[in-house]
């Protein structure tokens, strides 16, 4: 049982999260509304909190679709070559976006860490706001993962050159 919900849990936690996180920023955009109709001034807390909730949403997004495969590519260069040709060029284009997300995520790891040494607090939550940026790394590691895995997936099912086969 414990394993089972464990499964689920990383076999949908982009949607979950990303479903939580859009969630809370409407909530907090709406309550802003409601509270601005009926009292004139806003409350702060909600508008940096949608912040925040949006920016997790857009990391962890990405390595939804990542996941799902439908990051928006330009493919139609590739339509007359042969499938094991096409496939050699979206391995290495995926390749090199691996070797790119994994880039900044480095990057951006860096960069917390000495926002760590030196904390900033966000102006109205008082959070530490480099575990708030930590989804930054987080989200393009975890889209490199997604990517990788999308190809140990295939290659297990043997059904790598559906990857590129053209939809008619």
């Amino acid at each position: 049982m414990f394993l089972k919900s464990l499964r689920y849990v990383y076999d949908n936690f982009e949607e979950v999260f990303c479903a939580l996180s859009v969630g809370t920023m409407v909530a907090c955009l709406m309550i802003q509304v409601g509270v601005r109709w009926a009292t004139g001034s806003g409350m702060a807390w909600t508008e940096e909190l949608s912040r925040y909730s949006f920016l997790w949403t857009v990391f962890v997004g990405a390595a939804l679709v990542a996941k799902h495969g439908t990051h928006v590519r330009i493919t139609a260069q590739y339509l007359l070559m042969p499938l094991k040709v096409r496939l050699a060029f979206r391995m290495f284009t995926d390749l090199l976006w691996v070797c790119f997300n994994l880039y900044i995520a480095w990057l951006s790891w860096n960069v917390i860490q000495s926002n760590l040494l030196f904390p900033e607090l966000s102006p109205v939550l008082g959070i530490v706001r480099a575990y708030v940026e930590m989804i930054i790394p987080f989200g393009f590691a975890l889209m490199s993962w997604r990517i990788i895995e999308g190809y140990i997936t295939h290659w297990r099912r043997g059904t790598l050159l559906s990857l590129v086969e053209q939809v008619q």
